[in-house]
């Protein structure tokens, strides 16, 4: 179904972790859009098409979110994602190394679909992102 082809942001600042992610969705077929913003400050301004950003239209249905970012690092960017009326409501997914109690808790306070710990081999990761393409190609969206 080609309403199942959204865009999705991945939020990360590691180039090596965007190029896995780019080469997971490559090795899973996976054709949705994705773009890549560096930080959470570049995030918003993508999200909302502030301070020269392009906005990405239409609106990410999903957002893969890094913890640990310069500038902005995505439990700040989760709270003011949250707190804006227009982008509350994107489903977003944790793709950290931090394994920490207190990221995670924090993390799902803010509603978020999944918090995954990026796993130590490629293939444990294609693996991942496999996993997180059939949840949202089953899930139905408003």
């Amino acid at each position: 179904m080609s309403d199942k082809i959204v865009n999705i942001l991945l939020v990360e600042d590691d180039d090596v972790d965007i190029m896995n992610v780019q080469r997971a969705f490559k090795k899973n077929n996976i054709l949705n859009p994705l773009t890549v913003a560096n930080n959470g400050v570049e995030a918003l301004d993508k999200l909302r098409g502030t301070n020269g950003a392009s906005k990405i239209t239409p609106a990410p249905r999903i957002i893969l979110l890094d913890i640990n970012m310069p500038k902005m690092n995505g439990l700040e960017f989760l709270k003011e994602l949250r707190a804006d009326p227009v982008l509350h409501n994107i489903s977003v997914f944790v793709m950290t190394t931090s394994n920490d109690d207190k990221d995670r808790f924090e993390a799902y306070n803010y509603n978020v679909a999944g918090y995954v710990i990026k796993p130590i081999t490629f293939e444990n990761f294609v693996a991942a992102v496999s996993i997180l393409n059939n949840f949202w190609q089953l899930c139905e969206q408003p």
